[in-house]
């Protein structure tokens, strides 16, 4: 049964990895007011605005999400900016004076290791011998080296100030099934993850989400929610119903495992030896399958992922914060730590 939740720098480089729908239709049913709001009329029947929200419901959540990312990184500059005005007013001197001194005039050039590792570790992006980009390879890291210092720095501005930030990102409420959720179930944050077990971001995701319920042990629950893309990965749906057929039988993770480690590996065969690898009933898991057990909860699944807005996988929930495609740890630390100070900050309240 289906319930509702509120749903580095130097010489790391980020790429967020998604596998893509090539198209969706977006729908939600959002129920229909009373009196509905007209916006149009055809031969006298009505176009009501629930119907308009309906049908671009997924593009409006993106276009959400969209406008928080683009405040949310608006607000940190003028943060920084305020910060630095303060300290250098307070100093008596400018702020290109005040970073130069702080910033600026800590930082140590390059060293020609530095330059050859960071050379190294790009090659085959830079495609070009040494000897042409080593400069550009150096200023690139001076650069990285004061931006780095200057978020330390800023850092310990934000310390020792007040700030209060009230601007918060957009929830959707996202239904969550007991039966494909690990981790504490009483956790104060709930992470519902969309994904395709062919999807090699999707495999490449599952390291990071691993690491995230290991690094907040009892205060995460991790749920798994199919989103087959058929038109890329034909045989994906096929192993999602079989993962749920194994969790019939109380081993949904260990088939979950067992597909992402052997992907794309999921013919009638592979799917029956996954089965018999983790010591499932064979005969059981037979039924199952040739049944079509769980083809609409499969297909529930693929339909509320396309109402969400979701084009691509892997996407992920976090108390209903959306996050997307393969992102880095420092992505889910960033929001899970927000979600924490939150609750923390909620309970304290509630205390006084």
């Amino acid at each position: 049964m289906l319930r509702p939740v509120l749903t580095s720098r130097l010489f790391t480089f980020l790429f967020v990895g998604l596998c893509l729908l090539p198209a969706a239709g977006l729908s939600e049913n959002r129920g229909t007011a009373t009196k509905p709001t007209p916006v149009a009329t055809i031969d006298g029947s009505i176009v009501s605005e629930a119907d308009l929200a309906q049908t671009v419901a997924g593009q409006l959540q993106q276009l959400r999400q969209q406008e928080y990312e683009l405040k949310s990184k608006a607000l940190g500059k003028i943060i920084a900016k305020r910060l630095l005005e303060t300290e250098a007013a307070k100093q008596g001197i400018t702020v290109d004076q005040l970073t130069d001194r702080e910033v600026s005039a800590k930082i140590d050039e390059p060293t020609d290791a530095e330059v050859e590792a960071y050379y190294l570790a790009q090659r085959d992006k830079v495609q070009r011998p040494f000897s042409d980009v080593r400069m550009q390879l150096r200023q690139a890291l001076h650069q990285a080296k004061i931006l780095q210092a200057m978020e330390q720095y800023l850092s310990q501005l934000k310390a020792n100030a007040k700030i209060r930030i009230t601007l918060s990102p957009p929830r959707v409420q996202v239904a969550d099934d007991p039966k494909r959720e690990r981790g504490n179930v009483n956790a104060v944050v709930s992470i519902v993850e969309f994904s395709d077990y062919h999807c090699p971001f999707c495999k490449q995701a599952e390291t990071v989400v691993a690491e995230v319920l290991a690094k907040y042990d009892g205060q995460v629950r991790v749920v798994y929610r199919d989103f087959p893309l058929d038109n890329l990965h034909p045989h994906a749906r096929a192993a999602a119903e079989a993962a749920s057929c194994a969790g019939d039988q109380g081993k949904f993770w260990q088939y979950h495992d067992a597909l992402f480690t052997n992907a794309p590996k999921a013919s009638a065969d592979d799917l029956k030896g996954y089965a018999i690898m983790i010591g499932l009933d064979a005969d059981q898991f037979d039924r199952c399958m040739k049944e079509n057990t769980h083809r609409d909860l499969v297909q529930r699944d693929v339909e509320e992922a396309t109402k969400l807005g979701i084009t691509g996988t892997p996407a992920f929930f976090i108390n209903g914060r959306f996050v997307n495609g393969a992102q880095p740890l420092e992505k889910f630390v960033q929001i899970i730590e927000e979600e924490l100070a939150f609750t923390q900050k909620g309970a304290s309240s509630a205390h006084r």
